[in-house]
Parts: structure tokens; sequence; C-alpha cells
């Protein structure tokens, strides 16, 4: 209780000192996790980020199966595999360092996420962190789905159009290094943020800036946005941009409904509130 009061009584000097103690706790997780990854180099180019190219891959590899089975060549992608160069001096170094880091992040988000809950739990109310418990949990499993689904669908889909798309048989294509990196970690990172589209509708609606209805009133819209966002970070194909559509027009219906619980919920408790006041107005009256 007496941590409470002195939350309560805190300056904003004093908020900002914790933020800044947070936002340094975060970062040092971030660091640590990069020196792990900088230090496990082959395993993260080879094994992972490098892999989406080979044929061998696992998404590559069951769309060919499948597309053998049905008599649909197209689907083998990445059956032949391009070769990655270096231009600069400092190339190769400098994008050992930016993927270290990039993958720190990754695998540390759960932890980046419970620092910044920790810094905000404690200006809510106790029902307010009732509700809102499972927040790093599920935010960080959304997460990771989205990276997931960008790793495995769409960056093999990205690799195989861009990396064999020309506009001439005259041209070759010379895949630089950082530029295919870039577009890895651009899918993948872009697909996680996505995928935390139900985080965001909760705690828009715990504040009151999105209800249910608000939703179901602009889904068509939405799927406007979805189909526009599907775009950006795919290749432009439809079957592609079909492809990354589907889920994220899951997870719309799915904010739906938890924005439609979180206000059942709401008005739940105003309901009890109202009724303990009026027993107090009786009592009192009595």
């Amino acid at each position: 209780m007496a941590k409470n009061v002195e939350k309560e009584e805190m300056t904003f000097l004093d908020h900002l000192e914790e933020l800044r103690w947070h936002l340094i706790r975060a970062l040092l997780g971030i660091v640590i996790l990069a020196i792990v990854a900088f230090i496990f180099k082959d395993f993260i180019f080879d094994v992972i980020i490098i892999a989406p190219k080979s044929p061998e891959f696992f998404t590559n590899s069951v769309l060919c199966k499948f597309g053998e089975f049905v008599r649909v060549k197209a689907l083998c992608i990445n059956s032949n595999p391009f070769e990655l160069i270096n231009i600069n001096m400092s190339g190769q170094f400098t994008t050992h360092i930016m993927v270290s880091l990039f993958a720190g992040f990754i695998v540390s988000f759960p932890y980046v996420f419970w620092e910044f809950w920790r810094f905000i739990a404690p200006a809510l109310y106790s029902n307010e962190k009732k509700y809102a418990a499972g927040s790093v949990f599920f935010s960080s499993l959304l997460f990771m789905l989205g990276v997931l689904f960008g790793y495995f669908i769409i960056v093999p889909l990205s690799v195989h159009f861009l990396g064999s798309y020309t506009v001439s048989e005259q041209v070759t294509n010379q895949i630089n290094l950082t530029s295919y990196i870039s577009t890895v970690a651009s899918v993948t990172l872009a697909s996680g943020v996505i995928f935390e589209l139900p985080i965001v509708v909760f705690f828009l609606t715990k504040v009151g800036l999105v209800t249910p209805e608000i939703l179901k009133k602009f889904r068509r819209h939405s799927i406007v946005v979805i189909l526009l966002l599907s775009a950006i970070i795919t290749p432009p194909d439809i079957f592609s941009q079909i492809l990354v559509s589907l889920p994220l027009l899951l997870l719309y219906e799915i904010s739906i409904k938890l924005s439609r619980r979180i206000v059942k919920r709401q008005d739940a408790a105003l309901a009890e509130e109202d009724e303990e006041k009026a027993k107090e107005n009786e009592s009192s009256n009595d």
C-alpha cells in the first residue's frame, strides 16, 4: 500500500527517471541478446537469414511437393537460388552488427514489452490490472506469430518474386547482401507489428477511443486498408496479397469480439458501482 502511495506522490521528474531506467534495462536486454546473436553468426546467417532463398527451405520444399502433386510447376519457388554479393569494404561487418541487433530485438521483445508494462502498470486500477494481466504474454505471442508468418510465408514468396523478376534477358540479377537482408528484416518485422492489432484495439477500447460498433462500421474500410498493407509488405502478385490478407482479416474480426467483451465488462463494472452507491444511499437514508 505504501508503495502505491509513493507512486502516486512521484513528481514528473521522478516518472521520467523511472522511465529512463526501464528504457536502460530494455536496451540492455536487447544488447545482451544481440551479442549472443553476433557470436552465433553461422547459425543466424546460414540457417535463418539466407535459408529462405534455398530450395531446401521448409516453405519452398512443401510448396514444391504440393506443386508436383497438383502438377503446377509454378509452385516450385526458389528452385534456382541466386548468389548474394557484397560490394562494400565494410559491408559484411556492418551487416553482421545490424542483423545481430535486429535478432536481439526480436528475441528480447517479451522482456522489452514487460519493462514498459512495469512502468505503466502502477497507474492502472486494480480491475484494469486484472483485465490486462495477460497483455505481456499475448502481445509477445502475437508478435512472434507475426514474425514466423512473415518469415515462413511472406519472405520466401518475396525472395522468389523479387529475386527472379527481370525486365530483360540481357540484365542479370546480382543481389546485394544488404538489399536482401533489409527485405527479409522489414517483412518479418512488419508482420510482427501488424499482428499486434488485437492488443492495440484492447488498449484503445479500454480508454474509450474504440468501440465494437466503430470497428463493425468501418469493416469495409479496414478491408481496403488490409489489402493496401498486404500490397506493401508482399511482392505485387494477387496470390501473396490474398495469403497475407486472410490472417489480418481474421485478426480484425478477433479485435471486434475482444472490444465487445471489454465493453461488456466495463458496463458490468459500472452497473455494480451504481448498485453499491444505491445501497449506500439507502442505508444512509435509513
